[in-house]
């Protein structure tokens, strides 16, 4: 295992620092991931809290065929790459399947990520687990809190020791999603951190016929409730224009608004732990 991967796990398993995984929906340009990663990593060390860089090389689940997915494996995940190079912040990003995710491991991405959607995806979670890298799997829409524990135990029963889970609502169709706040007390109990998915959460799938809608204001509110439920940490999607974002707008909280929000979010958590 990498020093750097088992240094950044011996922070998120330690449940001393609030992790904020956060970062454009979509890698876009590298232009733009270098500005969100700058601001994130200077709010970082301003107010203390473990942060790990986020963006997709591929949106392999758009709403639509016509939808923009991103700039592909190779390119996307060598701009990843160079925003782990200039700020010195561990990475994230998604797999989709067991190739990507021993590619994405060899381009030195620190954490990789289970699409909610694939979260059953037995020969993934194997994958995924053997590069030895921290896997973040994501609840599926269509599973109860409970239900992760199956997920959890193939994780397991692959040799995976470095694993978070992440809630991010309940779909019972009709385009909308349903955060249970008791998911994350139900979720930690299996052993692993538990981060909440703020603005996944508020996401209106296919709330706009060919493209998902969202309601960004509500993301805030969702996080604050999360962190007071006992979350370990927040993902959290931004960008610097969120209404001309090339995917996600409508959910993501623009970056310039990080500040409060996050400032929110560690008011909360210190006043849960006191």
């Amino acid at each position: 295992m990498p020093e750097s991967v088992a240094k950044l796990w011996k922070q998120l398993d330690s449940g001393k620092s609030f992790v904020v995984i956060a970062g454009p929906c979509v890698v876009e340009s590298e232009a733009l991931c270098f500005d969100v990663a700058n601001a994130m990593t200077k709010l970082s060390r301003k107010l203390g809290f473990t942060y790990i860089f986020k963006a997709s090389y591929d949106k392999a689940n758009r709403t639509s065929g016509k939808s923009f997915r991103g700039p592909g494996l190779e390119n996307g995940l060598a701009v990843i790459a160079s925003v782990r190079r200039r700020f010195g912040v561990p990475v994230l990003t998604d797999v989709h399947t067991e190739d990507q995710a021993r590619a994405a491991a060899a381009s030195d991405i620190d954490v990789l990520q289970i699409p909610a959607f694939l979260c059953r995806q037995t020969d993934l979670i194997g994958a995924a687990v053997a590069t030895g890298k921290i896997v973040n799997i994501k609840k599926g829409q269509f599973l109860s809190p409970a239900e992760m524990c199956q997920v959890v135990k193939k994780a397991k029963e692959f040799g995976g020791e470095k694993f978070l889970i992440t809630e991010r609502g309940t779909t019972f169709g009709y385009n909308n999603l349903v955060a249970d706040m008791r998911s994350i007390p139900i979720m930690r109990a299996l052993g692993a951190p538990v981060i909440f998915d703020a603005t996944h959460s508020v996401q209106l799938p296919g709330g706009a016929g060919d493209k998902s809608a969202g309601q960004r204001e509500f993301a805030p509110v969702l996080a604050r409730s999360a962190v007071a439920a006992g979350a370990d940490g927040v993902f959290i999607e931004t960008h610097p224009d969120p209404d001309h974002a090339k995917s996600d707008g409508p959910n993501m909280i623009p970056l310039a608004e990080m500040a409060d929000v996050l400032r929110s979010l560690l008011r909360v958590r210190e006043a849960v732990r006191s």
